[in-house]
């Protein structure tokens, strides 16, 4: 039977437990992760939490509404056996009809009366072979951008604070999408500093000769699974090739280990062609929309 628990209702540990024994299962869903991205999230859960639903509530106008927060690329379902698809739709028909707005990406095509769905794309590299054989599956351009790198001296270090890592990205990238807000940043921070303490988490970075930080990134490593969730580079570390130099170094240091090299996904052509480049392959996630909302509010999503 599937319930609908609020967040106060949800036992972390029987959560957590069923997540683990999903194999390469991704970080996205873990209470901890879901504490601190989307607080107050509330969720779908069988009787013995063998199937979990998160669901990152939130509240406006009155109403309640789920999206995708940002620095979370997908949840949806989760279980270690049975037919994931008809289970997702099992439980995407039981989300309760007080939920007026569902903008959330989900891992399963389920199709489910009333909702719609669109894909996303991401790209997973599995890291079975040795180096030499992972090398020659790069793409022509990424190879020769990472020869362009390794000419110049470039150390990767893993002193980067999260606030230097996100000074980064606002005095750059920010500039140019305008997409994330303070209280999303300050999420952000919080996640690097729980994984970073815990062990599930680094921070790697280039700087320059100075000790200016020209380009960093931040991974979750979990469960056999590599995710390179958020980067920041400046102008010079796009002249020096940095992003190429770097990622080829978490390659080349799980070659031949089966980890997975989670590249995060981006509706960005360009940073597409760029994780595709090191010959990942093209997995697809969904989009589950769902508007009820009164006219007119409906108009605003």
């Amino acid at each position: 039977m599937i319930n609908y628990l609020k967040n106060d209702e949800i036992s972390r540990e029987r959560w957590d437990a069923c997540l683990m024994e999903i194999p390469a299962v991704r970080p996205y869903a873990m209470s901890w992760y879901l504490d601190i991205m989307a607080p107050g999230w509330e969720a779908l859960v069988d009787d013995d939490y063998l199937s979990v639903f998160p669901l990152p509530i939130r509240r406006k106008y009155g109403f309640s509404y789920v999206a995708t927060p940002v620095f979370l690329q997908q949840l949806g379902l989760y279980t270690a056996d049975g037919d994931r698809i008809k289970i997702a739709g099992e439980f995407i028909s039981f989300m309760p009809e007080f939920i007026r707005l569902v903008d959330l990406c989900i891992g399963q095509e389920a199709a489910v009366p009333g909702f719609t769905m669109s894909p996303r794309y991401n790209y997973e590299l599995k890291l079975s072979d040795p180096y030499d054989r992972i090398w020659v599956s790069y793409m022509t351009d990424c190879r020769r951008n990472i020869n362009i790198a390794r000419r110049y001296p470039q150390e990767i270090v893993e002193d980067v604070k999260p606030g230097e890592l996100i000074s980064l990205y606002r005095n750059h990238t920010a500039r140019k999408t305008r997409s994330i807000d303070d209280p999303a940043y300050r999420r952000l921070h919080a996640l690097m500093e729980h994984c970073t303490a815990s062990g599930t988490g680094r921070i790697l970075g280039v700087r320059s000769p100075k000790g200016k930080l020209l380009w960093g990134i931040f991974v979750i490593e979990l469960c056999g699974r590599t995710t390179l969730l958020f980067t920041a580079g400046s102008r010079k570390s796009r002249e020096l090739r940095t992003s190429y130099l770097v990622i080829d170094h978490i390659i080349q240091s799980h070659a031949g280990t089966g980890q997975i090299i989670d590249f995060a996904g981006s509706s960005v052509p360009s940073i597409a062609i760029f994780m595709r480049s090191f010959g990942g392959e093209k997995n697809t996630y969904w989009r589950l929309y769902r508007n009820t909302l009164p006219w007119p509010l409906r108009l605003l999503k």
